[in-house]
């Protein structure tokens, strides 16, 4: 798929935007007056392959956080401030990569000019994040209520107070907790602006229901060539966001983490606990980092070929299963072997 055409934004060691790689994001739900933690979820965050981290500092004393988490962790931290600008001048003077601020909550010119100033001096990107609940007074004036149209005019018009001021460095999100009234927003904004957009369906649910609306919206977005950083947003440890996240973008074949699995979803012919056989693998595997395809299938007869994409896999017959690379069959293993025999060849590959 043809990627958008969008400006290149630099965060901390990491690039959203242009050609640069699809980055997962999440944030921590730690409050933050904990600081340790914070530093450790941070750290979990990091080790589950999140690219960008955000924290939310409601005040000057969560800016602690930064440099604390920041000592321990590589990923850039993201600082998410609402309406005082003094805080985001404090966590851009803390060394923060990002700032996560809407210009127009946050006061007079000058407020807006300070921050700009500040964040073109230390080249620290500004996201401009807006949602349905947070629409300005004359823009729901305009549109009589929340609509697709009404959250990119959001977005671009907080966009237009810091290009007011010479600053560009900007990420546009405008999430909603309806797929396809967000998925309108981000589509109406890719066709108007050149900014990276971050991707996200807010308020998504708990992990059933979020991981299936995240999956829809963003999949679909980035299907589109669409979007340049992605979160998503669960109500649940923030460590199965990263996962989930990474799922989506190795579905769609945007980027590689580990292993992926083909497995077929059991029918009358199926002779063998297929379904605990492929929980096992994919347990087995789950910090395998060879970007490798493999296959469980339930079905000697159609299961080589109709996985014929994978390098390597089993099928699973009575009693007996086959071990196949690309289609091709290498030989027969017991039942209770095939799982063994799996690992031991990927471990050659």
């Amino acid at each position: 798929m043809k990627r958008r055409d969008t400006k290149k934004i630099a965060v901390g060691s990491l690039q959203i935007g242009g050609d640069a790689e699809i980055t997962v994001q999440s944030m921590l739900n730690v409050p933050s007056v904990d600081i340790e933690g914070s530093v450790r979820q941070a750290a979990a965050l990091e080790q589950a392959g999140c690219d960008i981290i955000r924290i939310a500092v409601p005040d000057i004393e969560a800016v602690r956080l930064i440099p604390a988490i920041k000592k321990e962790v590589s990923a850039p931290i993201v600082a998410d401030i609402h309406f005082d600008y003094k805080i985001a001048l404090e966590a851009a003077a803390a060394g923060v990569d990002k700032i996560r601020i809407n210009p127009g909550n946050i006061g007079s010119d000058d407020r807006v000019k300070q921050v700009a100033d500040e964040c073109r001096r230390r080249n620290i990107p500004i996201r401009i994040g807006v949602n349905s609940g947070s629409l300005e007074k004359h823009i729901l004036a305009k549109y009589g209520k929340p609509t697709p149209q009404a959250l990119c005019d959001s977005a671009l018009y907080h966009a237009a107070l810091l290009e007011k001021f010479d600053f560009d460095q900007i990420v546009l999100s405008m999430k909603s907790s309806n797929v396809a009234f967000m998925k309108e927003a981000y589509e109406l904004a890719a066709e108007q602006c050149s900014y990276p957009l971050h991707l996200g369906v807010t308020e998504a649910g708990t992990e059933r229901m979020g991981l299936i609306k995240s999956a829809a919206g963003i999949g679909s977005l980035l299907l589109e060539g669409i979007g340049d950083t992605i979160r998503v947003s669960l109500t649940d440890d923030p460590v199965k966001e990263v996962y989930a996240a990474k799922d989506i973008l190795q579905a769609l074949g945007l980027r590689r983490f580990g292993v992926q699995f083909i497995s077929c979803p059991t029918c009358g012919r199926t002779r063998i606990d297929l379904i605990s056989l492929a929980k096992k693998a994919e347990a087995r595997l789950k910090d395998c980092q060879k970007p490798i395809t493999v296959a469980i299938m339930g079905c000697v007869v159609n299961g080589p070929g109709e996985a014929r994409e994978a390098d390597i896999g089993i099928a699973g017959g009575d009693g007996v299963g086959l071990l196949f690379k690309k289609g091709e069959i290498i030989k027969k293993v017991p039942e209770e072997c095939l799982l063994d025999e799996l690992m031991k060849e990927i471990e050659q590959l």
